[in-house]
């Protein structure tokens, strides 16, 4: 387990301690109002005394943060849609709703749990007790491909390949309107909204903070009012696609955080029961960690996305 992270800086305007700090920071105003009851958090070099204290621009600030306890992940017997599985790895096709690691609000049930059970415990290590194998995530409420370490060796090989973005991903989505140009790449440095600390945005290049995030799309057929499109990442950041495609002014379908349905949409998503983004994880390629070969998997679309575009079409 890692050491606690101190985190310094200075306030950058006048305004509440607690909103002035999650401002600076990555933090949460609410992490952040934990943090300062704990005494973790120093003003001008004195601990911090309220959240709501009022913080005066350029005064010095330093936070440190604990390292987090993790919990330890237990085997459980969940039903596995496994693509593909070796000794090193395991590529599973997650279903929508299935949460990948245990964290706060969801201490089982996971996709960590139904591996645990199915590999026996022969996950790579390097994730934590919490998150075994764990190489790459998606969304809770989206459906597809997964890779999965079952060895420290094939871990590091393939942590590698995403690092330098060698790794090959490809979307399918359902997103509102149409897209014009009909094909092209969207750019934008990702990073958590300064408005909303719990959503990603679009930040501006020269910002000091977030990453760097490239998607490459094109339409592939026009539905009514909305379009099923093919994202290829060129890298994998959180909420990508969904931050990307909202950011050209076509959020997908049923994404309650990055968009708002057309009025004249709703009535089919409410008739389908379709409640999630329509996003899908459909393919996965890269070079196997230990053997070097090329290998590559796809995945249909799962009924709910392929009913939701049967109705649009």
């Amino acid at each position: 387990m890692s050491d606690s992270e101190v985190i310094t800086g200075k306030i950058r305007e006048e305004a509440r301690l607690d909103k002035a700090l999650a401002s600076a920071t990555d933090l949460s105003r609410e992490r952040v109002k934990a943090l300062i009851a704990e005494g973790r958090v120093m003003i001008g070099g004195k601990p911090a005394s309220s959240p709501s204290a009022k913080a005066a621009a350029g005064m010095p600030f330093a936070i440190t943060v604990p390292a987090p306890v993790e919990a330890e992940a237990l085997p459980q017997d969940i039903p596995l849609e496994v693509v593909f599985e070796d000794e090193h790895l395991i590529i599973v096709n997650k279903p929508a709703g299935m949460v990948v690691h245990p964290a706060a609000g969801n201490p089982d049930g996971t996709l960590v749990n139904a591996l645990l059970h199915h590999c026996k415990g022969q996950l790579s290590g390097i994730g934590g007790v919490a998150r075994p194998g764990i190489v790459h995530r998606i969304d809770k409420d989206t459906s597809g491909l997964l890779v999965v370490a079952k060895t420290d060796k094939a871990h590091e090989g393939l942590a590698l390949q995403f690092a330098d973005h060698s790794i090959e991903r490809r979307y399918l989505a359902v997103c509102a309107g149409h897209p014009k140009p009909s094909k092209g790449t969207v750019k934008g440095r990702l990073g958590r909204s300064p408005q909303n600390r719990k959503k990603m945005a679009v930040l501006p290049e020269d910002a000091k903070r977030g990453k760097h995030a490239v998607t490459h799309y094109k339409s592939l057929e026009r539905l009514n009012n909305s379009s099923l499109i093919e994202c290829q990442l060129e890298t994998g950041r959180t909420h990508q696609v969904r931050v990307h495609c909202a950011s050209i002014g076509h959020a997908l379908l049923g994404d309650q955080t990055y968009g708002r349905d057309p009025k004249a949409l709703r009535l089919i998503l409410k008739e389908t029961g379709f409640a999630r983004q329509a996003l899908h994880a459909a393919s996965l390629g890269f070079n196997h960690p230990v053997s070097g070969e090329k290998i590559a998997f796809s995945a249909a679309l799962p009924a709910d996305m392929q009913e939701l575009i049967d109705e649009l079409a």
